[in-house]
């Protein structure tokens, strides 16, 4: 009999080195990086082609609201995995094979993979898949080698060993990180080949490997699925929501180093298929589909003039450049990076100081998702703060009050129902609502198009935190 296929996805990075279009509040794999789509809208499309039984995503559960938007479009059944604070790839494998095991049995087949690659070549993935199934299902912990094309010193190898019957190979070692004249040597020896973190076992085979090498990662994530706050199964897209208490005791380990490189039953399938792990810039701009006579690729409004070898992406205005070379330029809306290809791992060292600064593009856009739609920054100033409010269809904000500041709402399009103390009011284009400090207060939207709303706060403090809610549909505090 076919063993049940879950394919688990792996949300939960931030992708600092993709810094400014990713930030913590919004990471890589909901930017559409590559192509039209987010790199997560491809993942998801990539586990329907290749026919999982279900598909789970484990996410940081601040990005639950724009995991389910995501999943709305998915055909097959979804569950969805909420940690508290991202404790790395064995703790999320972990949560799913103890999911998976009380679910559907130990024999359940995960085919756990990151939301953020980019793969173009999809019935070959759907090979490889089969072919890593079927040897998972003999009992083998399975990960996908990846070709080298180049000597490649950011990325972790897999030498291969012994055939194994059915395709693959057993795997002889991991080898870390390497330098670069290790990498040159690996990258043209036939033998080793990239580790893609693409991972398929038995649920019960990687329970046994956990409990195994890693005794103690498996006891807490075990206590934390105990504790786990379950949402009711006949949901569209059910959640298993975990207490920080338990979760954030999880020892932070990828399962490379907790399971995979002691394993004595490891092995791997060559990928059959192209593969780009989005790590970079310069691995977005390698996806560029169009360069021009001199080298340079460009997405949105960008003017090139006496340059070479130059790759730009503008979202909000015109960028132009005038005689440069090998340089990459990535502007959004409220941030601008101007990168030398060769430090494009230090992004990340940048995206990390500006937190500790406690800048705000560390973390947001100026576009803001929420789970009823979204909120833009226009302008800020001393004792103000203009917003664009998107409320989606159906969809409302928490009854609410403010202590610092009053709002003023103008209408756009749509129709607003303002809730302003025990009173509400319908609110058409062109028409206005004031709320007061310390008014209790909600905006909905019952019709089937977008509220579109100009807001201008008031107030000697204007931050988010200013917030007290009352009542609100998503289950926030």
């Amino acid at each position: 009999m076919k063993s049940k296929l879950i394919t688990v996805i792996l949300a939960g990075g931030t992708g600092t080195r993709l810094w400014p279009v990713s930030r913590e509040s919004f990471p890589k794999p909901f930017a559409s990086l590559v192509g039209d789509n987010s790199l997560l809208e491809q993942t998801l499309a990539r586990a329907e082609a290749i026919g999982s039984n279900e598909i789970a995503v484990v996410c940081n559960r601040e990005h639950q609201f724009l995991v389910q938007n995501v999943l709305a479009d998915v055909s097959v059944p979804c569950r969805l995995f909420l940690e508290p604070e991202p404790r790395n790839t064995a703790a999320a494998m972990a949560v799913a094979c103890i999911e998976a095991t009380a679910q559907d049995g130990a024999d359940t087949v995960l085919l756990a993979m990151p939301a953020d690659h980019r793969v173009n070549d999809v019935d070959a993935f759907r090979r490889t898949c089969g072919e890593a199934v079927r040897l998972a299902e003999q009992g083998y912990i399975m990960t996908f080698g990846i070709e080298p094309t180049r000597p490649e010193t950011g990325y972790g190898y897999l030498e291969s060993g012994d055939a194994l019957a059915g395709g693959g190979f057993k795997v002889a070692r991991f080898i870390e990180k390497p330098e670069l004249e290790v990498a040159m040597r690996l990258a043209t020896s036939g033998r080793h080949f990239w580790n893609g973190g693409i991972f398929c076992f038995k649920a019960g085979v990687l329970l046994q490997a956990l409990d195994q090498h890693a005794p103690d990662i498996l006891a807490q994530a075990r206590l934390a699925a105990a504790k786990a706050e379950r949402s009711p199964n006949g949901d569209r897209c059910p959640t298993v929501q975990y207490r920080a208490d338990e979760f954030s005791g999880i020892r932070s380990e990828s399962i490379d180093y907790a399971v995979m490189e002691k394993a004595g039953n490891l092995g791997m399938v060559p990928a059959a298929f192209d593969w780009n792990d989005v790590g970079s810039w310069p691995s977005v701009f390698a996806e560029a589909e169009v360069r021009d006579v001199d080298g340079n690729a460009v997405r949105g409004d960008v003017a090139l003039v006496n340059s070479r070898n130059v790759s730009a992406r503008a979202e909000s205005r015109l960028v132009a450049a005038v005689g440069v070379e090998n340089l990459i330029i990535v502007e959004t809306a409220d941030a601008v990076l101007v990168l030398n290809p060769e430090h494009a791992q230090s992004v990340k060292t940048l995206a990390e100081g500006l937190k500790r600064e406690g800048h705000a593009c560390h973390d947001t856009h100026l576009t803001v998702y929420r789970p009823w739609g979204t909120y833009t920054v226009l302008e800020e100033g001393p004792g103000f703060k203009i917003k664009r409010i998107v409320v989606n269809p159906g969809k409302s904000l928490s009854l609410q009050l403010h202590h610092h500041r009053s709002e003023h709402w103008v209408v756009v399009s749509g129709v607003a129902v303002v809730q302003i103390g025990d009173e509400e009011f319908t609110t058409y284009p062109n028409e206005s609502r004031f709320i007061p400090i310390g008014q209790k207060h909600r905006l909905t939207n019952r019709t089937g198009d977008d509220l579109v709303m100009i807001e201008v706060q008031c107030g000697q403090y204007l931050g988010e935190d200013d917030i007290v809610r009352f009542a609100d549909h998503y289950g926030r505090q």
